[in-house]
């Protein structure tokens, strides 16, 4: 079904707080806990999910299809589910890694598409009570105060200048680790660590850059509009939309990103 009816960002938003309520409550008992860690790599590599990750993505379907029974659904632990031009996109807990080390570098994130193009978002880091949310048109802060502030990013026109992020450098292989390598060469500073917390942070004007690969959709769905609402951009390596994951830039500043895209397209065609 496409064209659906617009919802009014106030009513998402509002639904998005909901949703980050019932997260924040079903994966903060868990935190600093011991916990199992199940493997859901077959393949001999590591990808850990815990009881916080399948319980938050389990409590956040049920709300939104207790609202909106006839939207689509898609989230890291479940699937998919069909439905109309509304898919909410859900990843319980984005830095699964870090939750299960005790670090806070992780938050669950949800987003909303209309007809595959990305609407609202949100990302709650419940321990450092803080939460970072798009309406589709600005997008705002609100820490431990509670008070919700208005973020922007920040004008960064060179490399040379620029702070770069990633979560870890595993993510990049062969040709992909070159033209990493080439960009973190070039800029003033290069961090690792952050998953999701990096791209709000990006928003919020604290870094200029991140580049990653291998993302799937509920990785980065979420994040779009927090950081296009902030003045950000957000693509794939090559200039397409960053809605299907893969491999992604985000800038604060359109001349950064346009400097970062190519220079990593000279070194991964």
């Amino acid at each position: 079904m496409a064209n659906a009816r617009p919802i009014a960002s106030s009513t998402l938003v509002a639904f998005l707080h909901e949703l980050a309520n019932l997260t924040d409550a079903a994966v903060m008992p868990h935190f600093r806990k011991r916990i199992a860690v199940a493997n859901k790599d077959a393949g001999g590599g590591f990808d850990p999910v815990t009881v916080a990750d399948r319980a938050a993505e389990r409590i956040a379907r049920k709300a939104i299809r207790a609202r909106f029974p006839e939207h689509a659904i898609t989230g890291e632990e479940y699937g998919a589910e069909a439905g109309s031009a509304y898919r909410w996109v859900i990843d319980p807990i984005d830095g699964t890694r870090s939750f299960i080390i005790g670090a806070p570098l992780w938050g669950s994130l949800v987003g909303l598409l209309r007809d595959g193009a990305p609407v609202v978002g949100m990302m709650s880091q419940p321990f450092t009570r803080e939460r970072f949310w798009s309406d589709g048109a600005k997008s705002r802060w609100a820490g431990p105060a509670g008070k919700a502030k208005p973020i922007r990013t920040r004008a960064c026109t060179s490399l040379a200048d620029a702070i770069l992020t990633t979560t870890h450098p595993d993510l990049f292989a062969g040709a992909e680790a070159k033209a990493f390598a080439a960009v973190s060469k070039a800029a003033r500073m290069t961090r690792f660590g952050g998953d999701c917390y990096g791209y709000c942070l990006l928003a919020a004007g604290h870094i200029d850059l991140v580049i990653e690969a291998g993302l799937k959709p509920y990785d980065i769905v979420a994040l779009i509009p927090i950081i296009e609402g902030a003045g950000g951009v957000v693509t794939t390596w090559d200039g397409r939309p960053a809605t299907e994951g893969g491999r992604i830039i985000a800038a604060g500043d359109s001349r950064l990103h346009r400097e970062a895209m190519a220079l990593l397209s000279v070194h991964c065609r």
